[in-house]
């Protein structure tokens, strides 16, 4: 088969290891900058093209997009399912992971638990019936599309709340989308990723900051070990990776006192639990490609 890997970084870790295991298995497997990546439409003939040279026969993409461009990465994955080639992640289900607000509405919607969760815009809202809703303090507040672990502040103290909440509204003139979340103080500043593919979790760690930081994310200093997940947890990654139709996702959770709490479904999520786990996650996701993609152009065109 023809696989793209469209990707800012040919050098990623995640991105080298796709390129070896489908190579190893006699795969032709390319890596394109998405950003090079142009799309031209006109009736019945969706083309996506790279330094004027035309991306044709193409049976699966994965989408590595990075999270400062999802609005453009993700017109180029519609523009090739438009073409009927195999995604390991669809554009739609690309955008809405990247919105946290949408994400949880969904994950609620779909009977996923998640921390408690309350939605701002503006200096208008009156902060202390916010604070209020979410049974007082501390509070989490995150910025709608941060990523990595930024944009996201525990505020001790109501005063703290407001001087952060303000900070954040302040940074865009149109109105910062902000949420703020009841605080999980059972967790202890450690969290749980379950690496979903083809709707079954094939690794997961439990990560856990270092010194007094509240955040567990890896790019934030943390560390992971491997991890065994009960039965719910493992439904529950399997539903949130549902609800947000992706196939390919992290799914990072708490453990509470009321059982697993969604964080977080993150649509391009980085290989450092093969590290941790010492899980092929690489060969997982081209076994999934091998398995949906092959025939995939030919049976949309003769149903189109």
């Amino acid at each position: 088969m023809k696989i793209v890997i469209l990707s800012k970084g040919p050098g990623n870790v995640s991105t080298k290891r796709m390129v070896s295991v489908a190579k190893e298995r006699g795969h032709d497997v390319e890596v394109i900058d998405y950003l090079r990546c142009y799309a031209s439409i006109e009736k019945n003939n969706p083309l996506v093209s790279v330094d004027g040279v035309d991306l044709n026969n193409i049976d699966a993409i994965v989408p590595r997009i990075g999270s400062s461009f999802t609005r453009y990465g993700s017109a180029i994955v519609r523009q090739f399912e438009m073409q009927g080639v195999f995604t390991t992640t669809s554009s739609i289900a690309l955008v809405r992971s990247r919105d946290k607000l949408r994400s949880m509405q969904l994950l609620a919607r779909a009977g996923v638990g998640i921390p408690k969760t309350v939605f701002s815009r503006g200096m208008n809202t009156n902060v202390e019936d916010l604070l209020e809703d979410l049974g007082g303090m501390p509070v989490v507040i995150k910025l709608a599309r941060g990523t990595h672990g930024n944009g996201v502040v525990l505020a001790q103290t109501k005063k703290a709340a407001k001087s952060v909440l303000q900070a954040f509204y302040l940074m865009d003139d149109d109105g910062t989308n902000i949420l703020l979340q009841e605080f999980i103080e059972e967790a202890s500043g450690t969290d749980i990723r379950a690496f979903v593919v083809g709707g079954k979790v094939v690794a997961s760690m439990q990560r856990k900051s270092l010194d007094d930081d509240f955040r567990s994310n890896l790019h934030q200093g943390g560390s992971g070990t491997p991890v065994k997940l009960t039965d719910e947890e493992r439904k529950t990654a399997q539903k949130a990776a549902r609800s947000m139709g992706l196939s390919l996702c992290g799914v990072d959770m708490m453990r509470s006192d009321r059982g697993p709490l969604v964080l977080e479904v993150n649509a391009s999520p980085g290989f450092a639990i093969e590290e941790v786990t010492g899980r092929d996650v690489a060969g997982r996701i081209i076994d999934y490609i091998e398995l949906n993609a092959k025939g995939k152009r030919r049976r949309d065109r003769v149903g189109a």
